[in-house]
């Protein structure tokens, strides 16, 4: 009884209780953040990985900017149900160059991390300008604005080196060829072959289907590339992790 008559001045106090309760959280904060530090690599290195291309990376930054983030997540959880539905559980690897991250837990609308090829561009585009053309029960908004907005070119090697600058492994080549690099993906016409070098299984096309480049190019080349940069075929989890 003396316990809960102490435990009733607690809850009594707002002041203490605050303070306690900052004192809890700290403690299991450290406990869980602490033994971090001690190892060599918390994230797994896994064989495809790579920055995005400068196209890739302007479609991610016009997602977040439309709030994309706050009905798709990207983090399929290693749960029977969302494996099954989704594919393979992300691995943090899959993050790493994501500035923010676009996990999450709200879905209003499909898990988007495993995306990629699953649908043509011409769904995507069909989806993004009228999304109950393809989907009748979505509630999603309309976004055909963006393919009447043209993009920038120039505005690329700006993106590259704010991302370099948050620790993205960009090199001098690909900041120097980012231009170049955004306008030769929407061209197969184009010499894309250095491009493919730099980015590895990027794909190169007329992504939103009509001349010019606009933003619908772009957030559909990034949405064509999310989960498929690393083959799940040959991946083997490090049991020790």
């Amino acid at each position: 009884m003396s316990f809960l008559n102490n435990h009733k001045k607690v809850e009594r106090n707002a002041t203490l209780l605050l303070v306690l309760s900052l004192g809890v959280v700290s403690i299991g904060g450290i406990v869980e953040i602490a033994p971090l530090f001690y190892l060599d690599n918390t994230i797994e290195k896994v064989e495809g990985m790579r920055p995005y291309t400068p196209l890739e990376l302007a479609g991610r930054n016009i997602y977040v900017r439309e709030g994309c983030y706050t009905c798709h997540s990207q983090m399929i959880r290693p749960l029977r149900d969302e494996v099954e539905r989704y594919g393979h559980y992300s691995l943090a690897v899959e993050s790493i160059y994501d500035h923010p991250f676009q996990w999450g837990s709200k879905r209003t609308g499909p898990d988007l991390a495993r995306v990629g090829a699953r649908y043509s561009d011409e769904w995507h585009v069909d989806h993004l300008k009228d999304p109950r053309s393809v989907v009748p029960e979505s509630i999603m908004p309309g976004y055909g604005f963006l393919l009447e907005t043209p993009l920038k070119p120039e505005q690329s090697r700006d993106m590259l080196v704010a991302n370099m600058r948050v620790g993205v492994p960009y090199t001098t080549e690909m900041i120097e060829s980012a231009v170049s690099d955004f306008k030769v993906q929407v061209d197969p016409d184009g010499d894309w072959e250095e491009m493919v070098e730099r980015y590895p299984k990027a794909q190169v096309r007329n992504f939103d289907g009509q001349e010019g480049l606009t933003e619908m190019d772009a957030l559909v080349a990034y949405l064509q590339m999310l989960g498929t940069l690393v083959d799940f075929s040959t991946f083997q989890a490090d049991a020790s992790r």
